[in-house]
């Protein structure tokens, strides 16, 4: 951020709901979108998403191969979806409405919303376990349901005072968080490297029955992680002047997944060394609690520090954005800071009532894998329609719905593209049917494969093939494409209405 966004704009509340944010406002870098990024997920919920493919019985070596994969493969997808925010000034879910009608982008809001409030919950969840469990260790504090209880409540309280203060207040935390968390990340492989075997060769060996199916829902579960922030790099991104170039921007998104590697690797490696001296905690499925088991005395400090600040940087990156969308759906009843606060105490309830009553940790794991699917679709018909638009929009007519008016080039039929969502919904009710998390959620169609969960592959390329067919058979309007002189400035609304 520029000298000129000092301690007294972070410490005064964002007042910026999803309106177009004005260009003298717009003093953020692609390297602001670096540090949001890559702090929201340099967490204990990246490396506990790293620990996957040994609990699905995976070597070290295959595990690799296999969080590389997802995490490059999903960074390329979710690159171009911060371009929205520079060209547009608001966020994804607005920008949506350019292919799904200004009706339409609602879609974009809910699943940002349903997305945010999982992940938020698995944060908090996650950091207050890993927090009270290496309290024990080291000043003999009770796990009990007090501790834990006050814990998450401290975590939530301490998220929702920063999401409603805003975008600054946030990126001021990031910045701590990524230098913090990366050190510690460091100091942990350290403290790990006497134990580490390169050559742990889990359960389930190349050519065996299952391997295949093991190594490919490891990379599916390592290309969530990006996949899971394409509704929101808008909320973020919007703050880049318009002009930045676009490469840099796909730059920082990449460089950022990129950098979640550091912390998606701990969890790969200290998993490999529970399996091999705590095999009882990755039966359990159980990765917080084998690590605090075989971690040295001297790192539990630093296991504590990282569980504060992953609670934090996760779920602030989380809940921002719910408020933002909330307030963009309802723009007369909320503003982003009532949103926020409503969408925060809900959230506060879900984490209670899930931890204490129901046990819901593994229903909410799914409910994030179900979510992606349907948010992958998505994606890729609005990086289908930012290509067909040659990153062509008019950012007047994208707040239609939120100023409560009619018309313009994306009211489509009544506010509704039937193109976008044409090939959204079938997309992701196919994929959906393709999922298979064996003990948790399989789809009707879940065992075509052998066991395989080839259900993002199959919803990417659907809803990329049904866009492109409706495009052809009903052509959009040539408003929605520009002046075909001036191609890249916005014409009046009474133009194109």
């Amino acid at each position: 951020m520029n000298n000129n966004n000092s301690a007294q704009s972070i410490s005064q509340i964002e007042t910026n709901g999803v309106e177009q944010i004005p260009d003298h406002e717009r003093t953020a870098k692609p390297l602001d979108l670096f540090r949001l990024i890559f702090g929201g997920a340099n967490t204990f919920s990246t490396a506990v998403l790293g620990s996957f493919p040994v609990l699905f019985g995976l070597s070290f070596q295959a595990g690799l191969v296999a969080i590389l994969l997802g995490t490059l493969v999903g960074a390329i997808i979710l690159a171009p979806m911060g371009l929205f925010g520079p060209i547009n000034g608001t966020n994804n879910a607005v920008s949506s409405g350019a292919h799904f009608g200004v009706h339409g982008r609602i879609v974009g809001s809910f699943l940002s919303l349903l997305t945010a409030i999982a992940f938020f919950s698995l944060s908090v969840w996650s950091s207050g376990d890993a927090l009270v469990g290496g309290a024990k260790r080291l000043v003999g504090l009770p796990e009990t349901d007090l501790s834990l209880g006050l814990t998450y409540g401290l975590f939530a309280v301490l998220v929702l005072a920063v999401c409603i203060y805003g975008f600054r207040f946030m990126l001021w935390v990031n910045k701590i968080a990524v230098w913090t968390a990366s050190i510690l990340f460091v100091l942990g492989f350290f403290a790990f490297s006497g134990q580490f075997d390169s050559q742990f060769a889990g359960t389930v060996s190349q050519g065996q029955a299952g391997f295949w199916a093991a190594f490919i829902g490891a990379s599916l579960v390592a290309m969530s992680n990006p996949i899971s922030f394409g509704a929101f790099l808008g909320d973020w991104s919007r703050y880049i002047p318009r002009n930045t170039p676009k490469g840099r921007i796909l730059g920082a998104v990449i460089l950022a997944q990129l950098a979640t590697l550091l912390p998606a690797l701990f969890g790969l490696v200290t998993a490999t060394i529970v399996a091999a001296h705590a095999p009882d905690y990755i039966a359990n499925n159980n990765y917080v609690g084998g690590l605090l088991a075989v971690a040295p005395s001297w790192f539990f400090l630093p296991v504590c520090l990282l569980a504060v600040i992953g609670g934090m940087s996760t779920g602030t990156t989380a809940l921002y954005g719910t408020g933002l969308d909330m307030s963009s759906v309802f723009p007369r009843l909320l503003s982003r800071v009532q949103a926020t606060l409503l969408i925060g105490v809900m959230s506060i309830a879900f984490i209670f009532i899930g931890r204490f009553a129901f046990n819901l940790v593994q229903s909410v794991s799914t409910f994030v894998v179900l979510i992606i699917t349907c948010t992958t679709p998505w994606m890729v018909i609005m990086l289908i329609g930012l290509l067909v638009r040659r990153g062509w929009y008019c950012p007047d007519d994208l707040q239609v719905f939120t100023r409560g008016e009619t018309g313009g080039r994306y009211w489509f039929s009544h506010g509704w593209n039937f193109r976008g969502l044409g090939a959204w919904i079938p997309s992701a009710l196919v994929g959906l049917c393709f999922v298979n998390l064996p003990g948790q959620f399989v789809g009707p169609l879940g065992n075509l494969a052998g066991g395989i969960d080839i259900s993002l592959p199959v919803t990417l390329g659907l809803a990329a093939v049904v866009y492109i067919v409706l495009l052809k058979l009903f052509p959009e309007t040539a408003a929605v494409y520009g002046p075909k002189q001036q191609r890249g400035s916005a014409v009046p609304l009474a133009a194109a209405a």
